[in-house]
């Protein structure tokens, strides 16, 4: 079966006003840009997708004053046939993807620039999931990302039948899945917010949620409920897929993890809990 035709959109923008420890701790002007295993978080991602059939575009979100600092990265990769471009960021999330989309009808896959475990058979999962429903988000459980590196992820959404972590990749099909996107309109940070969570999923689920009496795919159907729309959820066995790039703790892991994949002589990082 042919795989659903897609764009994908790198969301690479950094807080504004926000001066990235990472990138700072590197000598480098922006995130996307930061090294890993030798080369920029962004090289890993676009390694990634470009080898994928069926792309039609990729469009890289970032602040205007970032782009030239990705453009040559960018350059090597168009050699591989696919159009890639950058899209100015907005200071909102949901914004951002609006611009990105141009408001085309057509199925979107959304990651970030720091997802480097990013791997093919991942995104094939959350590709044939979108081709059947309005939406898709992607997870992984507490025990698979523990059995990974148990510093690997803190943050985790409790159901009633498991811990579940966000993997960082999101599908939207077509113009009216972009109510969705609207869930993340203040940020996303729901795990530090309580209040965005609030507004976003609604009192009533997250209080059953909080409470453990609904299990993850009842609280995806509450959810698309909620926002008039069919969204699925895709569970990946592969814990690490959870650990993206967003402070040392995480970088140490997704570096020792991406250095197993590339085999490189990279020693498993010891991480105090809470540091």
């Amino acid at each position: 079966m042919s795989q659903l035709p897609v764009t994908v959109v790198v969301l690479a923008a950094q807080r504004a006003g926000v001066v990235n420890p990472l990138a700072q701790r590197a000598g480098v002007s922006h995130k996307a840009m930061v090294p890993i295993c030798g080369r920029p978080l962004i090289e890993h991602v676009l390694d990634t997708l470009t080898t994928l059939p069926a792309i039609q575009a990729i469009r890289v979100v970032i602040e205007p004053d970032g782009q030239q600092a990705v453009e040559p990265v960018l350059t090597t990769y168009r050699d591989r046939g696919i159009p890639i471009e950058t899209i100015d960021s907005d200071s909102n999330i949901v914004n951002s993807v609006i611009a990105a989309t141009r408001g085309e009808d057509t199925p979107v896959i959304i990651t970030t620039a720091d997802n480097v475990l990013l791997t093919p058979n991942s995104f094939e999962q959350a590709r044939s999931a979108l081709a059947t429903c309005d939406a898709i988000i992607t997870l992984t459980t507490r025990d698979r990302v523990w059995a990974v590196h148990r510093q690997g992820q803190r943050g985790f959404y409790d159901f009633r039948d498991n811990g579940y972590a966000s993997c960082n990749l999101f599908g939207l099909n077509g113009r009216k899945s972009l109510a969705a996107a609207e869930v993340f309109r203040e940020g996303g940070q729901f795990m530090k917010n309580r209040g965005r969570m609030v507004r976003a999923f609604g009192l009533l689920n997250i209080m059953l949620m909080a409470a453990k009496l609904v299990t993850m795919r009842q609280g995806m159907a509450r959810l698309g409920k909620r926002l008039g729309l069919h969204i699925d959820a895709v569970v990946y066995e592969d814990g690490a897929l959870a650990i993206d790039v967003d402070n040392a703790r995480t970088y140490a892991v997704a570096e020792w993890i991406l250095g197993q994949r590339l085999g490189m002589d990279i020693p498993k990082p010891e991480i105090p809990p809470g540091t």
